[in-house]
């Protein structure tokens, strides 16, 4: 992360039902390193209550979230993709994001929506289970769909509902918010519980760079 420019904010989809426990790794460590999280929802100030009944208010509508204003859309999963096309709106947000160049993170239900959008059809993506997607009206992507925990492909990141912390990760990485060296020690703790990479953290924090 650039230490002569604050970086542009970075924008969370926030609407009923969302899952809330898929980004907290991510908004967090974000936060923590300089970033600025702003939550997008329908309207601004219209509260939503995620998966976990925990009320948000949006500081920002959609329709007036632009992609040279951002740094990154993060799309969390929600009961809501699997139910209709109530947040089709929210993909072709991603179309724009992705159309700009800006990065779009899309984790669990939000991978359907795409996958209905149509931005999945030419990029390396994964999700749960492959045959989620392939149950989506439109898809076109199986042959690009990855067994992994989550996958970069330019500017699209996806994963499953059971990889937050992978997801995170691929977040940290194309940001450039950790080194190479200290965001492997961070997936190493959080998401192996490896004790040696607690002294790595430890001295990159010392050092200001974690």
């Amino acid at each position: 992360m650039s230490e002569t420019a604050a970086p542009k904010p970075v924008h969370l989809a926030v609407y009923d039902t969302y899952a809330d426990w898929e980004t907290g790794h991510t908004t967090a460590h974000l936060t923590q390193r300089g970033h600025v999280v702003r939550t997008v929802g329908f309207a601004a100030g219209a509260p939503v209550t995620t998966m976990g009944g925990i009320r948000i208010q949006p500081d920002l509508g959609l329709a007036d979230l632009r992609p040279e204003d951002s740094s990154l859309l993060i799309l969390t999963g929600a009961s809501l993709w699997d139910t209709g096309d109530e947040l089709a709106p929210f993909a072709g947000k991603a179309r724009e994001f992705l159309a700009a160049g800006v990065p779009v993170a899309a984790i669990c239900g939000a991978t359907a929506g795409l996958a209905r959008e149509g931005l999945l059809d030419d990029r390396a993506h994964t999700s749960g289970v492959s045959f989620y997607l392939a149950e989506q009206p439109g898809y076109g992507g199986a042959g690009k769909y990855v067994e992994a925990d989550a996958v970069t492909d330019g500017d699209l990141i996806t994963a499953g509902p059971t990889e937050p912390v992978a997801f995170a990760r691929e977040v940290f990485a194309r940001l450039d918010v950790y080194k190479p060296d200290v965001l492997d020690a961070w997936y190493g703790l959080f998401h192996d519980s490896d004790a040696s990479a607690y002294p790595v953290l430890m001295a990159a924090s010392a050092a200001g760079d974690a």
